[in-house]
């Protein structure tokens, strides 16, 4: 695979269509084609197809099924990795399920390990138990939902095992600081660049978003925002360089706490 010093990354901060999955992945295809030769990877927010619904019977499909496989068509055309969430079934359960698509046709994926109980989504998905790491154009990329920002010990980057964390989310606006001030402490405390893409609108549940989708440095320095509210898809690029110097010149990593994450399942 082709390493890259320089990384792309096309933040896809937008509404969603609630409970429509069709319209969705059609809106957002539109969103994911202007982007097209500008980006290596794009990442669109939590539930891209449904929004925060909970209607997981009627709602939630297989990998299989049309979304992913119109993920899959549109990273291979557009020649882009595209990641974010959906809601998928997988042998009688429900997950929010994040996706890695590669333009070659590769894809992986994490189930949200912590769900939002205070919205009801715990009542109606299932949790995950496996953290995700993927290598890709040489960068090793960790990929998490939403309420899963308030959780450190389940970001924890031991022995820099990635280097990019990504937090997609439909995070409401009522939070904001705290979506701004987490994801700053994650990148700080990881030592790792960390992207967090939020959608915008109101929902019929009436929960707002704000947006507020951002790219940190590793120092914690804000370096690509698309603001606030708007629909707007912001394209920054991260250097290989910056992560590199800083683990060299601060090894603070090496002097961390050893330990391993067990998973219990409920």
């Amino acid at each position: 695979m082709e390493k890259k010093d320089l990384l792309r990354i096309s933040m896809i901060q937008s509404h969603i269509i609630w409970e429509d999955v069709d319209e969705n992945i059609a809106y957002y295809g539109e969103l994911l084609r202007r982007v097209k030769g500008r980006t290596d990877l794009a990442v669109l927010p939590e539930l891209f197809t449904t929004g925060l619904s909970m209607r997981t019977a009627d709602l939630s499909e297989p990998v299989t099924g049309r979304t992913v496989a119109a993920l899959k068509k549109y990273a291979a055309d557009y020649k882009l990795a595209i990641t974010g969430s959906f809601m998928a079934s997988d042998n009688g359960k429900c997950y929010n399920r994040a996706f890695f698509i590669t333009p070659d046709g590769k894809e992986y994926y994490y189930d949200k390990r912590h769900l939002f109980s205070m919205a009801g989504e715990s009542e109606c998905f299932s949790a995950g138990h496996k953290r995700l790491i993927i290598n890709y154009l040489g960068w090793n990329i960790c990929p998490l939902v939403c309420y899963d920002l308030r959780f450190p010990v389940w970001s924890r980057n031991v022995g820099n095992e990635y280097d990019l964390l990504i937090y997609v989310a439909n995070w409401a606006e009522s939070r904001k600081k705290v979506w701004k001030t987490l994801l700053q402490a994650r990148a700080i405390e990881n030592m790792c660049f960390v992207c967090g893409v939020n959608r915008i609108g109101v929902d019929a549940r009436e929960f707002k978003y704000h947006g507020g989708s951002v790219i940190y440095s590793p120092k914690g320095k804000k370096l690509y925002t698309a603001g606030e509210k708007d629909a707007l898809t912001v394209t920054g690029i991260i250097k290989r360089e910056d992560l590199d110097s800083l683990r060299s010149k601060f090894p603070a990593w090496q002097d961390a706490d050893k330990f391993q994450l067990i998973s219990i399942k409920n």
